[in-house]
């Protein structure tokens, strides 16, 4: 057994974000594991741009409400204590709404060795008529 050391917390990177965000790496494996694990807090508004991750993604809500869309058009909302995966491939967004904080834990594995896809391939930014487009709770 092994006490992983703690990181500072980091801020999320321009690039990849539109308003203020910050992640807390909890893992990132090593061989064998690939699983990566961060707590992410996204201030109101706040949300990641378009990506797509490998191996897919889950997420798990922690407090606030959570906004993922879609290539689709759709944007979920989700609330604390739900659980969402992204298929491996899949054009997606996540964020806060728009008067509330919200924190997620993130899941998601880095491709096997052999493997040259990046774990997460960022896209451009969600512009602001794609974040506040209609929502449903429908899942």
């Amino acid at each position: 057994m092994e006490f992983v050391k703690r990181q500072a917390t980091g801020k999320g990177p321009e690039d990849w974000f539109t308003g203020d965000v910050w992640f807390d790496v909890l893992h990132a494996g090593t061989e064998p594991s690939r699983l990566r694990a961060n707590m992410v807090r996204f201030s109101p508004g706040a949300r990641t741009a378009w990506h797509r991750h490998a191996v897919g993604q889950t997420l798990h809500v922690v407090a606030g409400t959570a906004l993922i869309g879609t290539r689709d058009g759709t944007v979920f909302e989700a609330r604390p204590g739900e659980t969402v995966t992204c298929p491996p491939g899949e054009d997606h967004w996540h964020g806060a709404v728009a008067d509330r904080f919200m924190e997620h834990l993130a899941l998601w594995e880095a491709p096997a060795p052999g493997d040259d896809r990046p774990e997460t391939t960022w896209l451009e930014k969600v512009t602001d008529e794609q974040y506040r487009a209609a929502r449903t709770r429908d899942h």
